[in-house]
């Protein structure tokens, strides 16, 4: 099969539109995956049972349950239930919400990993609980923890095209909707692979690279 470079040409302007669709996804996806994953984390160390197994029972049905069948709930079942928001905007909380339950186990790790000492250094000093954790609890656990939240981040990159399923026209979504109106499936869905690995690798090696400086 010959490789038609025109394809590629008329393919562009789909591509920039979808890149911009699928890091705005990227970006604000990671965003609530990161806080809603420490707010997780934070509420399974309350010492009130009532608190810690309702949020364990949620965290546990998202983290087992398929993305896909998450993005189609809330897309088509919530509309029901009068909670109905564009296809972007559930593709975004789906994506946040579902990785928020593995970003919650690598604070809870990062968390453990806090030398005993230091929690009996903050009350020696008799600092308030919220002290506590702000200034020497979670600085030194999230410096521990944003290698593996990088490799999340990267995790959602490649989980994006799913959202072509609720008519999300990210870079995948571009891709097809080019390939239906000009019968050209070949170059832009190489365009697209190559893409996603210019965008993938490069984030791995600096992640390495980021740990091993965090490591020293």
């Amino acid at each position: 099969m010959k490789w038609n470079w025109n394809a590629v040409s008329d393919f562009m302007p789909y591509f920039w539109d979808g890149l911009k669709v699928t890091l705005q996804i990227l970006v604000l996806g990671s965003l609530i995956s990161f806080v809603l994953g420490l707010v997780w984390a934070l509420l399974m160390r309350t010492p009130t049972r009532w608190v810690r197994w309702p949020v364990g029972i949620v965290t546990e049905f998202v983290r087992d349950t398929p993305l896909l069948v998450q993005l189609f709930f809330l897309f088509y079942v919530l509309p029901e239930w009068g909670l109905a928001f564009s296809a972007l905007t559930t593709g975004v909380l789906a994506i946040g919400l579902h990785y928020s339950t593995y970003t919650m186990q690598v604070y809870r790790a990062g968390i453990e990993a806090v030398p005993v000492g230091q929690w009996e250094a903050a009350t020696a000093l008799n600092l308030p609980v919220r002290r506590t954790w702000t200034a020497v609890i979670l600085p030194q656990a999230i410096r521990r923890v944003i290698p593996a939240l990088g490799n999340y981040v990267i995790a959602m990159l490649k989980d994006t095209p799913i959202l072509m399923a609720i008519t999300v026209l990210e870079l995948l979504g571009q891709a097809r909707l080019f390939s239906q109106q000009h019968f050209q499936f070949t170059e832009p869905i190489t365009v697209i692979g190559v893409a996603f690995i210019l965008i993938s690798y490069p984030a791995s090696l600096l992640i390495r690279a980021l740990e091993r400086r965090l490591v020293r």
